[in-house]
């Protein structure tokens, strides 16, 4: 087998050892497009031919701004096989935020999804002194589209692989531009060293035996977009699901034996599963619970009485669980944020495992996971081969290896700040190292505040408990310079609804439940509960609820759905002084 050393080596891997008719698909208006792995890379060759003849060359940035779909793929391949640099734009972006990319990076094309991205970008170069290319992937009135690049390459005699022999291990094969919470955009240049390594590395994740996978998670995130190298490295086929909303039919049809994910989609199916549980009667319900309470001790090293309980759990209440989730799976991974413990235990328990790891969009991102022979709860598992990490003083995270990106573009004054002289990229996160060997992450840094009294607080330990509530959809826990931690709670308004029809409640609107004083007496005692274990300087002491869900369309949340902490605390500044106020008053 030949040795992988640049991305699109992996074209020729898949042709040489998993040619399959079902490669990559995609599902559209309610049918899977399937592309065999003969047709994706012819189809891959004659978009790079044609994109020679409008001078793209190494060194050239073309961007791709679209949903998951298997012309993403294509375009990538296309594009870094002749030695460019492939920007992702997410197709959330604001239009200022494109028009900054596009001008730092020095975009010269760009292919957009559909209408809506064509309309958005078309505005955009309104605005610029060197106006962009566009080829839409879906055909629309009046854009060029992107099957007018693959026919001009049809007929164009030239010949790929002195484009390809141009490129080294080392050349930069992407510039992602981070939203970060605060501040414009930085480039993160990534090589193709940078994300060989690291799938190669990182396929220790998925056993013998994973044939399909469904994808949701943005590619325009470097950790689906790993991930989908590593599913091409593995001979894994790829679905990509029609849109979020149809994730749980699309895994019906699929049945995948993998996916990755973020912690949030894993709590709403056992939010879900919660639901019917405690909707049952009698002996079913008995051992339903039975069975949670049973997978809440999960541990790879119990005795054989536990096993076989668990063998019956599996049989009685778990399989429905992993039918829930088209029945064949064999592997989850889980980044993106942390995964409540409790919860991986019961995944675990039922059936799926959940590896989670750890990563940055400048560490291409894994630095540490989770997989077979080495878990441990809790944590984000151990580093991947090549990589090291060691904790600073303070408790800073940081790591060195082939994984840490070549800098940020265009700005040697942050690469500087973030990779200091013995080549250790500094995190931002707050972590330990338990057993010697696995990684837990504590907080972010930039994140942990303290109150007037001197005390610091980690919001992210705080919020991740108490989003244990199936009542509790999303929380932030603020305070800086205040007397004690306070949050603004985004209710789980369908598990709410619920919750009031049960007690009788009459349900009216989402705005006015909110002011509820049952309701708030329910958040009240759950906040109390879910809070007992911390110091009594951590707990949130007051709160107020939210109608409206954060969003990346609203602003208060990152494309890989971070909270944008300082934009939720400008939008609420009333809401936030009126909650010390009300304390300060009913104080006195």
């Amino acid at each position: 087998m030949k040795a992988i050393t640049r991305v699109f080596d992996l074209l020729r891997h898949n042709l040489e050892n998993f040619p399959k008719d079902e490669f990559i698909s995609g599902k559209v208006n309610g049918g899977w497009k399937k592309y065999s792995t003969h047709f994706f890379c012819d189809t891959t060759d004659q978009l790079s031919k044609g994109l020679t003849t409008l001078g793209i060359k190494k060194g050239s940035r073309v961007a791709v701004i679209s949903p998951n779909r298997p012309e993403w793929n294509i375009c990538d391949y296309a594009i870094m096989q002749l030695g460019a640099y492939q920007i992702p734009l997410y197709p959330t972006l604001a239009e200022n935020d494109i028009k900054f990319i596009i001008e730092n990076a020095e975009i010269s094309i760009v292919f957009a999804s559909d209408e809506a991205l064509f309309k958005k970008l078309s505005t955009v170069n309104k605005t610029l002194n060197n106006p962009v290319l566009i080829y839409t992937l879906n055909k629309v009135d009046g854009a060029n589209h992107w099957e007018e690049l693959i026919a001009i390459g049809k007929v164009t005699d030239v010949n790929l692989d002195t484009y390809r022999e141009q490129v080294t291990k080392d050349d930069i094969l992407t510039i992602i531009y981070t939203s970060g919470t605060t501040g414009t955009p930085k480039g993160v240049m990534l090589t193709h060293n940078n994300l060989v390594q690291n799938f190669e590395k990182s396929s220790i994740l998925l056993p013998e035996g994973v044939l399909t996978a469904l994808s949701f998670l943005p590619l325009s995130h470097i950790f689906e977009r790993m991930v989908s190298y590593l599913y091409a490295y593995c001979g894994v086929a790829v679905y990509y699901a029609e849109s979020m909303d149809t994730i749980v039919a699309d895994i019906q049809e699929v049945k995948p034996n993998t996916f990755s994910t973020v912690p949030r989609l894993l709590e709403k199916v056992y939010d879900k599963i919660m639901e019917k549980g405690k909707d049952l009667k009698g002996i079913k319900r008995g051992i339903f619970f039975w069975s949670l309470a049973l997978a809440e001790k999960f541990d790879h090293n119990k005795g054989w009485w536990y096993n076989f309980k668990l063998a019956i759990a599996r049989k009685l209440v778990f399989k429905k669980w992993q039918e829930a989730l088209g029945g064949n799976i064999l592997v989850l991974v889980s980044g993106g944020a942390a995964l409540n413990a409790r919860l991986n235990r019961i995944f675990w328990a039922a059936g799926m495992p959940v590896f989670e790891g750890y990563g940055l969009t400048e560490t291409s991102p894994v630095i540490t996971v989770n997989h077979f022979g080495a878990t441990m709860f809790g944590t984000v598992g151990s580093v991947i081969e090549g990589v090291e990490i060691k904790i600073a003083e303070d408790g800073e995270i940081l790591t060195r290896g082939h994984h840490v990106m070549k800098g940020y573009y265009l700005r040697d004054d942050l690469t500087a700040e973030s990779i200091d002289n013995n080549g250790w990229f500094h995190t931002g996160d707050i972590g330990e190292i338990v057993n010697g060997k696995f990684l837990k992450i504590t907080d972010r840094k930039k994140e942990i505040f303290k109150t007037t009294g001197g005390k610091y607080i980690a919001p992210q330990m705080l919020e991740n408990r108490y989003k244990e509530s199936p009542l509790i959809e999303q929380i932030m826990v603020l305070g800086e310079n205040r007397k004690f931690p306070a949050a603004l709670i985004v209710p789980t308004f369908a598990a709410l609804k619920t919750w009031c029809d049960k007690k009788g409640i009459p349900y009216t609107t989402n705005e006015e439940m909110i002011c509820n004083e049952q309701v708030l007496d329910k958040y009240n005692r759950t906040i109390a509960i879910l809070g007992a274990d911390f110091g009594k300087w951590e707990q949130v002491k007051r709160f107020a609820l939210l109608s409206k869900e954060f969003s990346i369309d609203g602003g208060e949340l990152t494309p890989k759905l971070s909270l944008k902490r300082k934009v939720i605390l400008e939008k609420n500044n009333n809401i936030i002084e009126k909650i010390y106020k009300d304390a300060e008053n009913h104080k006195s």
